[in-house]
């Protein structure tokens, strides 16, 4: 009898003996070795490798609760709603995730391709690496997985089947409270405020009335607006990326959702790159260099979104109503609309709550610090309350910069 037979959590030596009773990828003789690489805040990650032909393998393991806070307690179903969207993005967008060898419905945990040649977006953009093709490769990436499965191109049944399929209650909440709540109150008493902006926060945040009821309309529009499979947690964290190749993975927050929380998620975690090189880069010249690429992946990212919408529309819409001329543009309003809101969300989440991210939080520079993260949530509360004028690429990269404007060293 197989001990994967029942649940549990594997260690790096049940790894190498799982990997080999699950997969024929290695020869039975083989000396294999096994590392937990996961950085993440929810799974378990383990890197099976032998040695002697540089082959390898990731299996990726749920636990029940979050490896970030065990109060946060989750459904393990969130691997086979990631391994069979990771199957059905590859499809749509064929060489832009990794591939999937196995789902395992008892062990809660997949089999995936090792992008060992690849870096981790965040970790490449704190070194100010720059990616001349990225933003042709998510925009494509997003426009084929995300209008691709909307009601504009699916028949209504299937989609609502699917709707169904990937309802995702507990990974969904985790964003209804970390996203669209904490950020503006502090209820869950989790938040992680940098100790010099503490004033800052509670006047910008906190205390803002104005913004709250504009939060609270994004929460519920993220709530009830099942218009398409998203990734559900698309940020640079989630991207693996070399010169030539952009690989997306890590879908377990998938479900049917606004498609403007993709994209805005991407845009957001641009930005932080962008404050990162701004506030760490000594050289003038290299510190231009990076911060230009940046802002220029950003527009483009939005830029190319919108050219690739229009053309996959004309290809694929099938509801006779969608058809009706005008209706295209509305749509593509309501997603950009969306894609700001998110991107103001994101940007003020990250700074002051419980999940962090390390292109900010690595600033040592106190006053440097302070600094980008003020730029983080001035540039939040335009996009969030203006959220209806972000039209273009440059809308969101000026919304950046009159941020910087306001903001110094100094105050």
């Amino acid at each position: 009898m197989s001990k994967f037979e029942t649940y549990f959590l594997m260690n790096e030596n049940e790894v190498l003996e799982y990997v080999r009773e699950k997969l024929d990828i290695f020869a039975k003789d083989a000396v294999l070795t096994s590392k937990e690489i996961g950085d993440g805040n929810l799974n378990y990650v383990f890197r099976v490798k032998e040695e002697a032909t540089g082959k390898s393998v990731i299996v990726k393991q749920a636990g029940g609760e979050a490896r970030i806070s065990a109060d946060i307690k989750l459904s393990t179903d969130r691997t086979r709603i990631e391994a069979e969207i990771l199957k059905k993005q590859g499809e749509m967008a064929p060489g832009l995730v990794p591939e999937v060898y196995l789902y395992d419905a008892v062990m809660c945990s997949c089999a995936m391709e090792d992008l060992y040649d690849y870096t981790i977006m965040r970790t490449a953009l704190m070194n100010h690496e720059k990616f001349p093709h990225f933003a042709d490769h998510i925009s494509t990436f997003m426009v084929n997985t995300l209008l691709g499965t909307t009601d504009i191109c699916v028949e209504h049944k299937a989609k609502k089947d699917d709707v169904k399929n990937y309802i995702n209650p507990e990974l969904c909440e985790i964003s209804e409270d970390l996203v669209y709540t904490e950020p503006f109150n502090n209820i869950g008493n989790r938040n992680n405020v940098f100790p010099p902006i503490a004033d800052f926060v509670q006047k910008e945040l906190y205390e803002d009335k104005v913004l709250h009821l504009e939060a609270a309309k994004c929460k519920f529009e993220f709530m009830n607006n099942a218009q398409s499979l998203i990734h559900g947690d698309l940020h640079t964290g989630s991207i693996f990326i070399n010169e030539h190749s952009t690989k997306i993975f890590d879908p377990e927050f998938a479900f049917y959702g606004p498609m403007g929380y993709d994209i805005g998620n991407v845009v957001a975690n641009m930005f932080f790159a962008w404050n990162n090189g701004n506030f760490t880069i000594e050289n003038e010249a290299e510190k231009a260099d990076f911060t230009a690429w940046v802002e220029q992946s950003v527009e483009e990212t939005i830029d190319m979104f919108i050219g690739k919408y229009n053309k996959f529309y004309d290809a694929n819409v099938k509801d006779h109503m969608a058809k009706t001329p005008g209706f295209k543009e509305w749509y593509l309003d309501s997603i950009l609309r969306d894609t700001a809101s998110v991107t103001g969300l994101e940007l003020a989440r990250r700074i002051v709550g419980l999940a962090n991210v390390k292109d900010i939080t690595s600033i040592s520079d106190e006053n440097k610090r302070a600094a980008a993260e003020k730029i983080c949530i001035i540039t939040a509360k335009n996009l969030i309350l203006n959220r209806d004028n972000f039209k273009t690429g440059k809308d969101f990269t000026r919304a950046l910069k009159e941020a910087v404007a306001k903001i110094t060293l100094n105050n």
